[in-house]
């Protein structure tokens, strides 16, 4: 199974100071490598309140300098807010710093505030995207190429070109990503089936019968459960809140699981996020499927690194052990 640590860098008034968080990210992120984890994540979103990571390639760039094994995969990059020809060339360049370990997951994005602040239509975002797609893969075949009107040669190539996936939960995008893309990354699991079907259809190889399924999108390790719940809960809400209001803003409605609101309670009992003690840590990994993905996400709506960092530790020492042998990188499902 896949071991995943993320982070989205949010740093809500409510949270750590914002520098704070950031060297945390990138020390969490230098011992998950070590320890073993498979997979660095990070998010992507523009003018939040609270911060949201804005800029994941410099991140991915300080991230690769400091580990050596984990794959680092921005998840999802907004590719219609980028002009594609300078993001191929940072890409390569992560790409090379990081010694091969970059997995692209590409969205179209839906906040219609981030799309007028870089001058371009939420409308045009298909578009717009599927010409990043094309841009990047003429980008690394290490030739010159046309680009509205423009000569491009993009150098330094990537010594290995990072996979390109679709993130995306439509049935459209699920045979798109079949097309064009080396792999489907949809948010749990949504339209697997479609796309599998329509690389079938298309002659390519079988994907498997589903995607990686998803652990708690957040677990704490401790011995004091309801403290620990006593510091989480409030950042726990505060991210639900904004998922919530930014559904409003493109949607018009709060959607999905934010369609009634923001219930505390029903937030804890919902088991997407688990604050457990190492012995029921360990049964919940231990319950999961070799085809799993176990997510870490200690910085949580900017909550205390120093706070974080017990949670981390008490994970090393008393769960890591008994569950490190069923990590492993784990093929991308649909990449050849």
């Amino acid at each position: 199974m896949e071991f995943v640590i993320s982070f989205d860098m949010r740093a809500p008034k409510i949270g750590a100071p914002i520098v704070d968080l950031y060297r945390a990210a990138v020390d969490m992120s230098a011992w998950a490598d070590q320890i073993g984890f498979n997979v660095i994540s990070l998010g992507e979103h523009h003018a939040a309140d609270d911060g949201y990571l804005p800029s994941p390639l410099p991140m991915c760039a300080a991230i690769a300098a400091r580990t050596e094994q984990a794959n680092i995969r921005p998840n999802v990059l907004l590719a219609p807010l980028y002009e594609p020809v300078k993001l191929a060339e940072d890409l390569s360049v992560i790409q090379l710093i990081s010694n091969g370990r970059l997995q692209i997951v590409i969205g179209a994005g839906y906040r219609p505030y981030e799309f007028q602040m870089f001058g371009t239509r939420r409308e045009d975002r298909k578009e717009r995207y599927l010409e990043v797609f094309e841009v990047l893969r003429k980008a690394w075949t290490g030739e010159e190429f046309e680009y509205n009107g423009r000569n491009v040669f993009v150098t330094p190539q990537p010594h290995k070109k990072p996979p390109l996936l679709l993130g995306g939960a439509h049935p459209a995008v699920a045979r798109r990503a079949a097309r064009m893309a080396d792999g489907f990354f949809p948010p749990g699991g949504e339209n697997w089936h479609v796309y599998r079907a329509e690389r079938l259809k298309l002659g390519k190889s079988d994907p498997g019968e589903k995607f990686h399924a998803l652990g708690p999108i957040y677990t704490h390790v401790t011995q004091d459960v309801e403290a620990a719940w006593a510091k989480i809960l409030p950042h726990a809400v505060h991210c639900m809140e904004s998922y919530a209001d930014w559904t409003i803003e493109a949607y018009g409605v709060a959607a999905g699981p934010f369609a009634e609101g923001v219930d505390p309670e029903k937030l804890r009992e919902s088991g997407a996020y688990q604050v457990l003690p190492p012995d029921q840590a360990i049964a919940m990994i231990n319950g999961m499927d070799d085809t799993s993905t176990y997510i870490l996400t200690p910085l949580l709506g900017g909550i205390d690194p120093e706070f974080a960092w017990e949670g981390l530790k008490l994970f090393e020492k008393e769960v890591w052990p008994q569950v490190r042998h069923r990590a492993a990188d784990m093929p991308i499902p649909g990449v050849e």
